[in-house]
């Protein structure tokens, strides 16, 4: 048996791995994760729910908005 624990991957583990290939070369990976962590709480904050599907919606608008700003301020 062996001591190493390795900890369960998250809900979200596939919306984070199709967001990142989805916005590569836009968004790196900690801005992909951290807006799929706020859709996480976000969702929960207001639906009461965070189905991986609502959080990769939720996320996927944040990063749109984000590459928005981006491309406005040149």
């Amino acid at each position: 048996m062996s001591d190493h624990t390795h900890p369960d991957p998250t809900p979200y583990t596939d919306v984070e791995t199709a967001l990142r290939g989805e916005f590569a070369g836009v968004h790196s990976a900690t801005t992909v994760t951290r807006c799929v962590e706020a859709a996480h709480y976000g969702a929960l904050e207001v639906t009461g729910y965070a189905h991986p599907s609502l959080v990769e919606r939720i996320a996927r608008k944040h990063l749109h908005v984000l590459a928005l700003v981006a491309s406005e301020r040149g």
